[in-house]
């Protein structure tokens, strides 16, 4: 391979790929996580690689093509984790992957829209088949909804005023317009990050509507996988790995009530181990040769019986 997809290592030392072994790639992209997994789990392992990206899938077919009928491809959601495993008659796993957001390959594509740093169409788009489009979002929104979109998903604080800008600038139809209308209303802050930044982020959100994905993905993986089976999960911002983390917290768990509720009457039981107390973060190497790996956190946790205390 000529380049390792982010904490490529790190991913393989926590999935613990072994001969014989089954797992999935939920967001497959070009293939380098799953590349290591099937390696590793020479010479039977299976893995069931997922995305809706077709471009993403073709790579990612001929990158795992040396590996045969043990690489299966599908483009499809991971939110429909389990009907893909039923399809193919598995009913556990030994590992899922799901390395969430966009891909440098997407984001370095002209034609998809994704980056403020390319003169493109407003697209934003991981599915080319899907119906709506950032442009659709920014030229078509209430201000007011416009301003709630980029508070909730960017967590840009000065929402209102960029949704104001917005408005008054439409219509807009490529990255760099908008771009420069987020700038430009948000000038004179202080951020060592390009203002336009948490503005895209909320689009591509929104427009891929990741956060429900993930919302819905969670809870099948703890059907999915096989008591001692490893859930790794590589987020890029905040929004995401605070799901990801209250969600894996909560699993660990045998009551979820309320501190200051004397009885337990939730009933819940615990079914995963968290086994990373902190996100695991780049190396400073990994950081020097792919700049984007700054920001992904990596967290990991093991399925275990459910106790009948």
């Amino acid at each position: 391979m000529t380049h390792l997809p982010v904490l490529y290592n790190e991913i393989i030392h926590a999935m613990q790929p072994h001969r014989g072994g089954v797992y999935i790639d939920g967001t497959l992209g070009a293939g380098g996580h799953a590349w290591g997994i099937l390696a590793a789990s020479s010479p039977d392992g299976l893995l069931l690689g997922m995305d809706i990206d077709p471009q993403a899938l073709s790579l990612a077919g001929d990158k795992l093509a040396e590996f045969g009928d043990r690489a299966i491809l599908i483009r499809a959601s991971y939110s429909s984790l389990l009907r893909q495993m039923k399809n193919l008659g598995w009913y556990k796993v030994e590992g899922i992957l799901l390395d969430l957001g966009m891909s440098s390959m997407q984001l370095e594509n002209r034609s998809r829209g994704f980056s403020f740093q390319i003169d493109a169409p407003l697209d934003m788009r991981f599915d080319p088949d899907g119906k709506v489009r950032a442009t659709d979002l920014v030229n078509h929104l209430e201000e007011v909804e416009l301003a709630d979109l980029l508070f909730r998903y960017g967590e840009e604080r000065r929402s209102r005023q960029v949704a104001k800008a917005i408005v008054n600038a439409r219509p807009i139809e490529t990255t760099q317009q908008l771009a420069q209308v987020v700038a430009k209303a948000t000038s004179g802050g202080k951020s060592h990050i390009h203002p336009a930044t948490r503005t895209f982020q909320a689009l591509r959100i929104a427009v891929n509507g990741e956060l429900d994905a993930l919302g819905a993905v969670l809870p099948q993986t703890l059907e999915a996988l096989a008591p001692g089976g490893r859930l790794a999960v590589i987020s890029f911002h905040s929004l995401e790995d605070r799901i990801v983390k209250q969600f894996m917290r909560r699993e660990s768990r045998d009551c979820i009530c309320p501190p200051n509720q004397p009885v337990c009457t939730c009933g819940h039981k615990a079914t995963m181990r968290v086994l990373t107390a902190k996100p695991i973060r780049p190396q400073e190497n990994e950081i020097e040769n792919n700049p984007r790996s700054r920001s992904a956190r990596l967290r990991v946790a093991e399925r275990i019986e459910e106790t009948n205390q």
